[in-house]
């Protein structure tokens, strides 16, 4: 494609590179009950100030735009940790009522899951991921320096009582801390028909201390998952999700068919060919790649009286610029400025 050509007349969510965004993820703050080693220090962070963030009906109108305008059919909501957002129920119940209903989910460390998951479901939200790296306590408690596994146990069970399914469990190995968990983690899952992915950890850590070399790859946690278990390739078309799948032989899901299991190997087995989806801040900036260096600013445009279609406008401007892979393997990376949880997962 010639990525130079201008912006044809298109509605959506268009890139230069023939990819169109249709999965919004959208923060709802930067803030977050976790210190996990390997997202922020244990001091925590600058969090932003409460005038920069997106009020409740600022979010709504701008999920709003993308969904009526703009061809987003997924939503989630992610933060920093979105259940501590006093408007997370508010924002969810306005959102699953719009046309064309878009698919909603959050990304959450389960904490406080236990009382919100009911609550939530009948407002709308669809499913769940719960960030779960480790079923040892005191290692829960290294990683993310709170003694609060038992909180995310709970949180889990609560999902998926809700029928908040399939729940997702999403796992971060870390070298040398919790990557000999890899078979505990699928059979803990298995057990309780929960769907588990295992995530490369990235270079989105507010301390800047990834170092590549260090990283469990997907290839060394397929390796530990295959000998415990016999993984068959799975059929269904991968499509937009970041998350290569194999079917566990033998097990069933909750509910019938195969029970799943999946790894997302964002840095060694990039899928940025077929990503789908667009990104919006808490304090409102569009950003067209998780490890984009650039933004573009909404709140500003939104609070200085944009109308709906000027909104759209930018937003389409921002996403056709969107680079055509993340450049990890590049030697002119540059690992984002703000960490993974001013960014939003």
């Amino acid at each position: 494609m010639d990525v130079d050509a201008p912006r044809p007349a298109e509605p959506g969510l268009i890139d230069r590179f023939g990819r169109q965004a249709i999965d919004l993820r959208v923060s709802l703050t930067d803030r977050c009950n976790l210190r996990c080693t390997y997202c922020m220090p244990a001091e925590g962070l600058p969090w932003l100030p409460n005038s920069d963030v997106l009020t409740d009906d600022e979010v709504i109108r701008l999920v709003r735009i993308a969904v009526e305008r703009l061809g987003v059919r997924e939503v989630r909501f992610t933060g920093g940790e979105p259940l501590i957002r006093p408007g997370l129920t508010k924002i969810v119940t306005e959102v699953a009522l719009l046309e064309p209903r878009p698919t909603t989910s959050l990304t959450t460390n389960g904490i406080g899951l236990e009382k919100t998951a009911a609550a939530l479901r009948d407002a709308g939200l669809d499913r769940v991921n719960v960030s779960l790296d480790t079923l040892d306590e005191d290692r829960f408690a290294t990683l993310t320096r709170r003694r609060r596994l038992p909180d995310v146990l709970a949180g889990l069970r609560a999902a998926a009582d809700a029928g908040l399914t399939p729940v997702k469990i999403n796992t971060v190995l870390m070298r040398g801390v919790n990557d000999d968990e890899a078979p505990a983690l699928l059979a803990f899952a298995l057990e309780h028909g929960y769907q588990l992915r295992f995530i490369e950890q990235m270079p989105l850590d507010a301390q800047h201390g990834w170092d590549r070399a260090t990283m469990v790859t997907a290839e060394e946690i397929l390796r530990d998952l295959q000998a415990a278990f016999t993984l068959l390739p799975d059929p269904v078309a991968r499509g937009g999700a970041p998350a290569e799948t194999w079917l566990v032989d033998g097990h069933t899901a909750v509910g019938g068919g195969p029970a799943r299991v999946g790894v997302i190997g964002t840095v060694t087995r990039p899928f940025c060919g077929d990503c789908d989806r667009t990104r919006l801040t808490a304090d409102g900036q569009v950003r067209a790649c998780l490890f984009a260096t650039e933004e573009s600013d909404l709140r500003a445009a939104l609070r200085g009286g944009a109308d709906d279609e000027e909104l759209a406008r930018r937003w389409r401007v921002a996403m056709w610029g969107k680079r055509a892979g993340h450049g990890i393997d590049d030697p002119s990376f540059l690992q984002p400025v703000r960490p993974m949880s001013a960014i939003g997962g």
